[in-house]
């Protein structure tokens, strides 16, 4: 079977648990042939297995795409901005603007998703301190996808990629005079959403800005009989814009499209703190057309396969059909924790062990209080905070609070006058010399604790079970779907629940043994990578079952003999004679 999977700045290019995954999926199914299309994807690609090739890449650029890379993008369309107008004869015009129309009715209409509504979108550019809010706004809007707002967006968005299919591309159409008209023409009309109508220039043209970016894979060249055209089905590691190809792809050639998400696009986009200063009828627009978006690809998927309940809640809010759901949990390598799972009563039994990556969302602050408490009533307990390395630059700040935190909530003791002073909370890089690697870092303590108010898969958990660690986690994402009952649960933002938990299992350690086993059997049963392996070879299979025969230039007629026709005997000169073609045995 020939797979077209679909990438967005992962893999082959880049690393991180997305790529992977798409590593392990490709090497482990080697009976496929899988073609690489990568958006964003730039450098030099990692090396393949001998069953995969990179097919296709484009570089989409980013919101703060330069003048030099975007008159680049518009010269593989129709070149500049006002020759981009000019390419148009006035039937293609015509043709665009009735398509833009569509779409942004489809956008700005009241009656529709209700993603774009001024609640969640409000909430939604507040970040990650009001991800309660802005999941709940977004959820209880999502329910009412479809309907012929739902359709003129679909409509708008496929006549719009028939549009570029002809005329090689159409960037520089997507932020000219006509689509801006257009846009205030759909947000002024009668029945439009509060917030839409509320948007001025400035945000219309922001807007625009913002569509021609999401929509920029509709002007590619990979809708060919020779490039997604041969792809026998078409598999995207994410939504929204990742996918659109996958749906260009069963509009123009008939392929079903496989959508996996372990971390939902619509969901990152309300979480996101690029939008918070981005006024409220801006956020309104940008949020309704992420919801269509999504609301279109879960719609058209011939199965979606999100990697956890948290995230099959949010498509299901968003419209998509249960039966064409399945929750395939993504894979994990256990084979470098099995040393330390095996000794479960290794590592110090007085040590807390938090991982991951500094941010607010995190929550440390309320994990620093809590291990005040925690001190207060054990005096010998530890904190050891390992931070994994990222890239951005505004990640120091957060640290720097807080390890100032940290200092004043626990200035440095010493045993004796003479000694030096120490602090109980410390402060560690992963890959550094006090914690090269997860399985010593994870083997260091007792107990492993995640302090968030917004996740989705916490691969910190799993990990912590294959190392047969009891863990103390918030009720946030997928937490509990992870832990099952092999780890204490607390709810968010409440510091004396955390510490009690702690505190409970720092005291008995024939629980927290009793806990460790069971999560890491637990671990191995639902969450390694062979699972994940087996449940995508026979989502393939199944799909490919159920797909339409499509016969391509060049290809024999499946079944045009019956089987007996070719066994000798009467039955053959029958099936002859009855004109079916077969030849004499």
């Amino acid at each position: 079977m020939r797979i077209g999977l679909l990438t967005e700045g992962g893999y082959p290019y880049a690393t991180g648990e997305s790529g992977l995954w798409c590593e392990r999926l490709v090497r482990g199914l080697g009976q496929h042939q899988f073609d690489l299309y990568a958006l964003g994807g730039s450098g030099t690609p990692r090396p393949l297995p001998p069953n995969a090739r990179v097919a296709r890449t484009a570089d989409l650029g980013g919101p703060d795409t330069g003048p030099a890379a975007r008159n680049l993008l518009e010269r593989t369309a129709f070149g500049e901005r006002r020759a981009a107008r000019r390419a148009y004869g006035r039937r293609e015009r015509r043709r665009f603007v009735e398509a833009f129309h569509r779409l942004a009715v489809g956008v700005c209409g009241e009656n529709g998703t209700g993603l774009g509504g001024g609640t969640g979108a409000n909430a939604a550019g507040i970040g990650a301190n009001a991800a309660g809010t802005a999941e709940n706004a977004a959820a209880t809007g999502a329910g009412e996808a479809g309907g012929a707002l739902g359709t003129a967006f679909a409509e708008g968005l496929y006549a719009l990629a028939e549009l570029a299919r002809e005329r090689g591309g159409l960037p520089g159409a997507l932020r000219s005079d006509d689509a801006v008209r257009t846009l205030e023409s759909a947000c002024r009309a009668p029945g439009a959403r509060r917030g839409a109508a509320a948007a001025g220039l400035p945000d219309h043209l922001a807007f625009v800005e913002h569509l021609e970016r999401t929509l920029r894979p509709l002007s590619l060249d990979w809708y060919a009989e020779d490039a997604l055209g041969a792809a026998d089905l078409c598999h995207a590691v994410a939504g929204g814009t990742t996918a659109l190809p996958g749906l260009l792809a069963k509009r123009f050639f008939g392929t079903p499209l496989l959508v996996t998400e372990y971390g939902v696009q619509l969901r990152s986009h309300y979480l996101s703190a690029a939008g918070a200063d981005r006024s409220a009828p801006l956020r309104t627009l940008l949020a309704a057309l992420h919801g269509r978006l999504a609301a279109e690809v879960y719609g058209q998927a011939a199965l979606l396969t999100p990697g956890n309940a948290h995230a099959r809640r949010w498509q299901e809010r968003c419209g998509a059909d249960r039966a064409r759901i399945r929750t395939v949990h993504p894979g994990m390598a256990a084979d470098r924790f099995a040393e330390v799972g095996e000794d479960e009563e290794s590592g110090d039994p007085a040590t807390l062990v938090w991982v991951g990556r500094v941010e607010p969302a995190k929550d440390l602050i309320a994990l620093l209080h809590a291990f005040a408490e925690i001190r207060a009533r054990q005096p010998d307990a530890r904190l050891r905070i390992v931070a994994v390395p990222v890239r951005d630059p505004g990640s120091g700040a957060y640290l720097a609070h807080i390890k100032g935190l940290a200092a004043q909530l626990f200035p440095d003791e010493a045993a004796g006058a003479h000694a030096v002073g120490e602090n109980p909370v410390t402060f560690e890089e992963l890959g550094g010399p006090e914690a090269p690697t997860l399985e010593d870092t994870y083997a260091s303590g007792a107990v492993v604790v995640l302090s968030s108010v917004v996740e989705g898969f916490p691969a910190s958990l799993v990990e912590a079970m294959f190392c047969a660690r009891a863990t103390v986690s918030t009720d946030v994402g997928a937490v509990v779907e992870i832990i099952g009952g092999t780890g204490l649960v607390v709810p968010p933002r409440n510091p004396r629940a955390l510490a009690d938990a702690c505190l409970a299992l720092l005291r008995e350690p024939e629980r927290r043994h009793r806990l460790g086993a069971a999560a890491r059997a637990r671990a191995l049963e639902l969450f390694t990578v062979e699972q994940n392996l087996a449940a995508f070879r026979g989502i393939y299979l199944e799909l490919l079952s159920h797909a339409p025969v499509r016969h391509r230039p060049g290809d024999g007629v499946p079944f045009a003999h019956p089987a007996e026709a070719h066994v000798p005997g009467s039955w053959a000169h029958k099936a002859v004679a009855a004109g079916t073609g077969a030849p004499d045995a």
